[in-house]
């Protein structure tokens, strides 16, 4: 195997690829990347069997073959390297020579033989999407998906509906709830599926600010993300996704309509006495045309107030600073809606202006004298 590709390619792609490398693993080709030459170009692959990513760069190929290589050793020597290009060569044995200008490095790689392959999603249900709109959908609704080591799984990701021409991204972890919506274009059939995020996170990194397409494929058990040159290559997660269409109530006693940034502000003013040993609530109260807040630690006592057009009727409701500054950051909108019902019922966020391309749900925490 023998090739000379552009430095700059080269580190791009393994920077990409080496999210989907395994930390540790029994199989020790997972804990490296595989090269593999075809007659133009060369192949960059990670994979832990639940994660891939691939890319393919433009290569002068003088030699076929295929090689794994240390993805930490690897991506250290290619990142370090001086000179634009590089020259790669491999021996029967797996000797590996990277060469740059009068840099050079021999190290011991693993025969491809030992790679899993990659699963294929190519018989899948297949759509597009602009990569700025994916972007902004998934950075709108990530925030809500519950951590890797949660006891719910399918609550580690985000479930992608598609019907009627529209694609909707639900995220849930307990305590909030991130729906977006967009139309989508030329379509096959109606679908859904769940991500993990930790995928959609890689995802976000890779999409651009462009409308370039990314290319959606969905398999019986894997769904792909095609962002040119490159393939995120994730597993589905599988089980019983919330009902959120019961989840959000239809109704609501009291709706006041507030600028986005003025209600963050507050929030975020008002929790500067809160740390991570004195987690109070902040208490809010819904007056006509004002949301007073009020906040009490241990370090001292907050209050601020945030108009707003509406008759809060003194509905008074605790909530997480975290959870309703995260909500109030990701919503895509100058002006929102904040619905309620009772102090101890769900929060909904969602545009002033009557559209129905986002809902945010926060859930209160429970208010005790003094606080």
């Amino acid at each position: 195997m023998q090739f000379t590709c552009a430095m700059e390619d080269l580190v791009s792609a393994v920077s990409n690829v080496q999210r989907a490398v395994a930390a540790k693993s029994a199989v020790p080709a997972l804990e490296g990347i595989l090269l593999r030459t075809t007659h133009n170009a060369l192949f960059v692959a990670g994979f832990d069997m639940e994660l891939g990513i691939t890319t393919t760069i433009p290569a002068s190929v003088k030699e076929l073959g295929e090689i794994v290589v240390s993805s930490r050793l690897f991506g250290d020597i290619v990142r370090k390297m001086p000179g634009d290009s590089v020259s790669f060569s491999c021996d029967e044995k797996g000797n590996t020579t990277i060469r740059s200008e009068m840099t050079s490095f021999t190290i011991s790689g693993i025969s491809a033989a030992d790679y899993p392959e990659l699963p294929s999603v190519s018989d899948g249900v297949g759509f597009t999407l602009p990569q700025n709109v994916l972007k902004s959908m998934i950075r709108q609704t990530l925030f809500a998906v519950a951590q890797p080591n949660d006891p719910r799984p399918i609550c580690t990701g985000t479930k992608f509906e598609l019907a009627g021409g529209k694609l909707k991204l639900i995220s849930v972890d307990g305590y909030r709830l991130a729906l977006r919506r967009e139309a989508v274009e030329g379509y096959g059939d109606d679908c859904s599926f769940i991500v993990p995020g930790t995928a959609l996170s890689d995802l976000e990194r890779l999409c651009g600010d462009s409308d370039e397409r990314v290319v959606l494929s969905v398999g019986s058990k894997h769904i792909s993300f095609t962002v040119g040159n490159t393939v995120i290559l994730s597993r589905r997660l599988e089980g019983d996704f919330l009902n959120y269409k019961k989840a959000i109530p239809e109704s609501f006693r009291v709706t006041v309509k507030t600028a986005r940034t003025d209600l963050l502000e507050v929030v975020e003013r008002v929790s500067l006495i809160i740390d991570s040993k004195n987690n109070a609530p902040l208490r809010l109260t819904f007056r006509k045309d004002a949301i007073d807040f009020v906040c009490t630690t241990p370090l001292g006592k907050a209050a601020d107030s945030c108009p707003c057009e509406g008759e809060g009727g003194d509905l008074e409701i605790g909530f997480n600073d975290h959870y309703l500054s995260d909500a109030l950051k990701a919503a895509p909108a100058d002006e929102i809606n904040v619905c309620l019902n009772t102090g101890s019922s769900p929060c909904i966020l969602v545009p002033a202006d009557g559209s129905d391309n986002f809902v945010y749900m926060v859930l209160p925490v429970r208010l005790r004298a003094g606080q």
